[in-house]
């Protein structure tokens, strides 16, 4: 399960473009990358897209005689004035040289997201640079990394489609252009427009359809007290989904995402529990589950919640744990964000939430209130344990000191 607002793998998607006549090759591991950063003068590219670009640079992922990085936007400034705006973000006080190479790698083209003149600008521009490397036709490759508001994803992807892919071959274009665009909670209102020229891949095909009984959602009280939120807003601030999946392996396991804002913890995490064993030779109180925690932010850790005898002659247990803490294990090695993963594996798939997003649309399904700094609504602790897990009260995990 993972809670908390903060940006995981899950809040991104990637795209590859398709021909429409079905799957696409491998991307060729020869030539150029070009990646191009739209929506560059904004918060989320200044915070997060270029500085998950720049620590992969940092360790080697993008080489600077192999890529080459583009910022586009409707603000009207040079590519020095980019270079300044993301400066702030990226140095650390110690590596102002890799900074300045990295920023020497980023070129700015200013446009619109639905003119045709800014977007033959970015093309020109991306093409002079594949020229200059000598690269070989179709074997350039291009990423798109929408850093920008859904409601243009659309006329974006439209915009890329016409005029950023026609210096290759209809089959070597959809091969080796890649997008990826982040995905706001409870909202995918432009997935029928943009998949008209984006194709998405499909990991999850035997996970069955979400029945509205196994669905929580909330909204934190005070949410539309927000004077850019509508006083009827039915948007979710929460939600508690379980998953089934129907083939022999998983059959009867409940796989349950929780996600939310203004919880009482700010986290990503997966949790395995491990059902009771029969009987209880230690004929003590149940203590809770065994659990597999995989704590992906802040504080990554893998550590396993077990129930031991404790030592001495007594039969009585305590609960402990076997514990990697990142922190304390590998010091001084840096735990790449979700956005650097992401941008790395170009990866991701969502197509299993759409009917549900359908349902939130359309008013069929209602967020439940719950108060700001609590779990969420109760009813989704009821959702968990009707789908077999087992709250632990009373343990806290305590990350061990460096």
């Amino acid at each position: 399960m993972a809670s908390g607002s903060s940006p995981t793998e899950k809040n991104l998607r990637s795209e590859s473009f398709t021909d429409g006549r079905g799957e696409v090759d491998n991307v060729s591991e020869t030539g150029c990358l070009s990646i191009v950063v739209l929506g560059a003068s904004g918060d989320l590219a200044k915070k997060k897209t270029f500085p998950a670009l720049y620590n992969l640079y940092r360790q080697g992922f993008l080489q600077s005689n192999e890529v080459h990085i583009f910022g586009y936007a409707r603000t009207k400034i040079s590519d020095d004035e980019l270079r300044d705006r993301i400066r702030g973000y990226l140095s650390k006080g110690n590596d102002s040289e890799d900074v300045s190479n990295f920023l020497q790698l980023i070129k700015y083209v200013s446009g619109s997201y639905d003119g045709e003149e800014g977007f033959r600008l970015l093309d020109k521009n991306i093409s002079e640079h594949e020229v200059s490397r000598n690269s070989q036709d179709g074997t350039s490759r291009r990423l798109f990394y929408l850093a920008l508001p859904p409601s243009v994803y659309p006329s974006v992807s439209k915009m890329i489609r016409k005029f950023c892919m026609n210096n290759c071959s209809i089959q070597d274009a959809a091969s080796n252009t890649q997008l990826i665009r982040n995905i706001p909670l409870g909202h995918d209102v432009v997935d029928i427009a943009f998949n008209k020229h984006a194709r998405e891949s499909q990991v999850l095909q035997s996970v069955m359809s979400i029945e509205d009984e196994e669905v929580v959602l909330g909204q934190y009280e005070g949410y539309t007290d927000d004077s850019t939120v509508s006083d009827h807003s039915n948007t979710p601030t929460f939600a508690t989904v379980v998953l089934r999946i129907h083939n022999e392996r998983w059959e009867g396991v409940p796989f349950i995402l929780k996600a939310g804002k203004a919880l009482n913890s700010r986290k990503a995490e997966i949790r395995v529990q491990f059902k009771e064993v029969p009987g209880d030779i230690f004929r003590c109180k149940k203590q809770g589950r065994n659990e597999f925690v995989i704590r992906l932010q802040p504080l990554e850790a893998m550590y396993m919640k077990l129930t031991v005898k404790q030592p001495g002659l007594e039969m009585s247990t305590i609960q402990s744990e076997l514990d990697l803490s990142y922190g304390q294990r590998y010091q001084g090695v840096a735990i790449p964000e979700a956005y650097e993963r992401l941008i790395l594996d170009t990866y991701a798939a969502w197509e299993i939430f759409t009917p549900l997003l359908h349902k939130i649309d359309r008013g069929e399904l209602k967020p439940l209130p719950y108060k700001p700094g609590s779990r969420g609504p109760v009813e989704a602790d009821e959702l968990l344990a009707k789908a077999g897990y087992v709250q632990t009260h009373g343990y806290i995990w305590i990350p061990p000191t460096l």
